[in-house]
């Protein structure tokens, strides 16, 4: 029974904080504290529309796959609106957990990406996103290479989402901005017929 009243006055407080989902806006201009009607998709549909360039070799590749499953999973637009460059900025490489010998047994390397997006030739976002992973130094020389095989692709992976989620921020504050001005309008309209 306590399980359902936690969950009850957690939902509660979810949706008197205003918490609004990132990916979806509302169609309806009505201010209610439920959701009574249909999404608007601008920020989906903003985001199929980004061809990804991606600059290096392994991890530029890498976040380039996994950016295209997330943002333009039914595959790349014929015609896109953005175009967004990804470039490795850098890798720095430690030794970690050394021995008495001084070898490490583990390595842990930092990877840092560049990325910005154009509109038109104008460049309209751009940022970095760093990764931290690190991985064991093994005996067998074909275990530790896998190991860093490993962790450099989920380094692309966490970038990827960390880009991904900067770019649906982006697309929601321009869609607030649109939003906003046009109940601006609206009520400088009803100010005026009055």
């Amino acid at each position: 029974m306590k399980k359902y009243v936690a969950l009850f006055v957690l939902g509660l407080m979810t949706v008197s904080c205003g918490f609004r989902p990132l990916y979806v806006q509302k169609t309806s201009t009505e201010d209610k504290w439920y959701f009574d009607g249909d999404f608007d998709n601008y920020v989906t549909d903003q985001m199929a529309q980004i061809k990804i360039v991606a600059h290096g070799e392994r991890l530029g590749q890498l976040i380039k796959n996994d950016l295209l499953d997330l943002l333009t999973p039914r595959g790349v637009p014929e015609k896109p609106k953005y175009y967004l460059y990804i470039t490795p900025a850098g890798i720095n490489e430690y030794d970690q957990a050394l021995r008495r010998d001084i070898t490490a047994t583990r390595k842990r390397i930092d990877y840092r990406v560049d990325y910005y997006m154009l509109e038109d030739s104008e460049k309209i976002m751009s940022g970095n996103t760093v990764s931290y992973v690190s991985y064991d130094i093994l005996d067998n020389p074909y275990s530790t290479v896998m190991s860093r095989k490993k962790v450099e692709t989920d380094a692309a992976k966490m970038m990827a989402n960390d880009i991904a989620l900067r770019l649906g921020a982006f697309f929601h504050a321009k869609a607030n901005e649109f939003e906003d001005a046009e109940q601006r309008d609206i009520k400088a309209k009803q100010q005026k017929a009055k």
